[in-house]
């Protein structure tokens, strides 16, 4: 396992647009008996409601989102640029209902005040769930989003954490 030292959020010199839409991260929800992982790519981070915040979206039809429902925290791990991308097209497109994902792909997880994340990231943000959104297509105010992203009805919940802390390796 890793070691991981706190990072003060206030010296965080990121771009979420970076960082979620173009490099990754991997979602991790569950606790110390079982958790499940997924590759996401729309996501942000910012203030909300007076607390730092992360939002994260999943589709109804993820195993992950049984883990995001019953569990009050949830992480994001992020990688360094040599990491296999390859890793994470396949975390995100296999089911963990079917395989183990994490042994498939020599991964491991670890834990911080028992939140679960990917050992081998360099870069963690662990939260508290403060709000789970169901997406709905009455909330879009343009039609398109539908046609484009919801074809085939499996929308997405939007779950907003505030951040507990930001660990960096």
């Amino acid at each position: 396992m890793h070691t991981f030292q706190p990072y003060p959020i206030e010296m965080l010199e990121c771009n979420p647009f970076t960082m979620i839409g173009k490099n990754w991260a991997v979602l991790t929800a569950g606790n110390q008996h079982k958790a499940n992982v997924m590759t996401i790519s729309w996501g942000g981070m910012g203030v909300l409601w007076g607390k730092n915040v992360c939002y994260v979206f999943v589709r109804d039809s993820r195993y992950t989102k049984q883990f995001m429902d019953l569990c009050s925290t949830f992480s994001l791990t992020f990688f360094p640029k040599e990491f296999s991308r390859s890793s994470l097209m396949y975390l995100g497109s296999v089911s963990g209902k079917r395989e183990d994902k994490l042994k498939m792909a020599h991964l491991n997880l670890n834990y911080a005040d028992n939140v679960p994340f990917i050992d081998e990231g360099n870069f963690i943000i662990t939260c508290n769930k403060l709000s789970a959104t169901k997406i709905t297509p009455d909330s879009f105010v343009d039609p398109n989003i539908e046609i484009t992203h919801y074809k085939d009805g499996d929308l997405h919940t939007m779950y907003v954490g505030e951040i507990l802390q930001v660990l960096a390796r």
